[in-house]
């Protein structure tokens, strides 16, 4: 591939390093009726691992131009679509597969890594995430309370997954060399969901909570009844002087449920 022309605009930065593919597969809690769908197959390097596991791939990359390298991939279980993965219907394409447990394991075009994880849990039950993402942005998903990475997303994503670091990646790794460094993150489902009274209530409510990190959570949350929060937040030994990155996830549901 050394003529191909590499696209700034999608995001383009292809894995060299073998050892990182390596620990992205060892990685994988991949059984007989997994599925996975990799998204960004870019040069196939990660594609050529991922039908080694045995089991069906749907692999979707939306630059045409690398049709004629990806191509080269034969193998029975892989599927290769042309389009943009925030366009297509999953359900629909999935229709076709007999599985169990799904699994998005990719290394994802940093530009849209949130829309992409947002439509994945937003269309189907996903099983498992082993995506490699910015290290800033990574930091964020896997963020505790009381850190400045804590946001709305860490608590919808953690409510969801267990998340855990799989390795952290340089640089080097790749071609061409990005500005930052990368890391490869494990999401596994929680295998119960903790309960909550009303889910749109809950996010709209944690998305309020954050909605200027600086401001505490009597000016972010003027919408709501501020006393009741606030007798809620009692009980916690908290006030509405807290800010929302002060909350763990269990007090968010706690709050969300005595509200609705």
């Amino acid at each position: 591939m050394n003529d191909f022309r590499f696209k700034k605009s999608l995001g383009q930065n292809f894995l060299i390093d073998n050892n990182i593919k390596k620990k992205i597969i060892e990685s994988a809690n991949v059984s007989d009726k997994s599925l996975i769908i990799e998204v960004g197959a870019g040069n196939g390097a990660l594609t050529r691992e991922l039908i080694k596991l045995n089991v069906s791939v749907i692999s979707f990359e939306i630059d045409k131009t690398l049709k004629s390298e990806l191509d080269k991939i034969k193998s029975d279980n892989l599927t290769i679509i042309y389009e943009d993965f925030l366009k297509v219907d999953l359900k629909e394409i999935l229709k076709e597969y007999n599985y169990k447990k799904i699994h998005l394991i990719a290394n994802l075009p940093y530009y849209i890594t949130t829309p992409i994880i947002e439509k994945v849990m937003n269309e189907i039950i996903i099983d498992e995430m082993i995506i490699m993402v910015q290290k800033e942005v990574g930091d964020r998903f896997r963020a505790k309370p009381n850190t400045k990475e804590y946001n709305s997303l860490s608590v919808f994503l953690q409510y969801y997954f267990d998340i855990e670091k799989v390795t952290y990646v340089s640089k080097n790794s790749f071609i061409p060399k990005p500005k930052v460094d990368s890391i490869v993150i494990k999401f596994t489902r929680h295998k119960e969901l903790k309960k909550i009274e009303d889910l749109d209530f809950f996010f709209k409510f944690v998305r309020s909570a954050f909605k200027q990190k600086r401001k505490n959570l009597r000016n972010n949350l003027r919408d709501y009844d501020l006393e009741k929060i606030e007798n809620i937040l009692k009980s916690m030994g908290k006030d509405l002087t807290y800010r929302a990155e002060q909350l763990t996830i269990d007090e968010f549901i706690k709050i969300s449920n005595l509200l609705v």
